[in-house]
């Protein structure tokens, strides 16, 4: 927890810094929700397909989900959903003849449903939240 999905065009995986945005987005997570970036999961994935707006425009996009634990203010999530758009915007750029739309959205997870175990070399001892 924080689990992070990146939904974006396969036409920025040239342009897309992926590796390097979820690198600086652990640590702007951690500050902005008091935790620590090593508890982030960032999964990246290519949609070989969009639909956007008409369908005839070139427009390429990426969304960003951020779901936390649930508990903090709406003021916090917004603020955290403007802070990773900023972020993201730094790291991707337009593809040759597009336009670029982005986009974050922050989002509860219920803490009395979430359970999550780690277990292995990144750990020094196992982990289990929940359950």
């Amino acid at each position: 927890m924080p689990h992070i999905t990146v939904d974006y065009s396969d036409v920025l995986a040239d342009t897309f810094d992926r590796r390097g945005f979820g690198r600086a987005l652990h640590p702007l997570i951690a500050q902005t929700v008091e935790g620590t970036p090593h508890t982030c999961k960032t999964q990246f994935r290519r949609a070989d397909e969009c639909v956007i707006a008409d369908g005839e425009s070139d427009i390429a996009m990426v969304h960003v989900q951020v779901a936390l634990l649930s508990g903090r203010t709406p003021e916090i999530k917004e603020g955290l959903s403007r802070a990773v758009l900023q972020l993201l915007r730094s790291y991707v750029g337009t593809a040759p003849g597009r336009a670029l739309h982005t986009s974050v959205d922050v989002t509860d997870l219920d803490r009395g449903c979430y359970s999550s175990h780690t277990e292995g070399p990144a750990e020094p001892e196992p982990r289990t939240v929940g359950a």
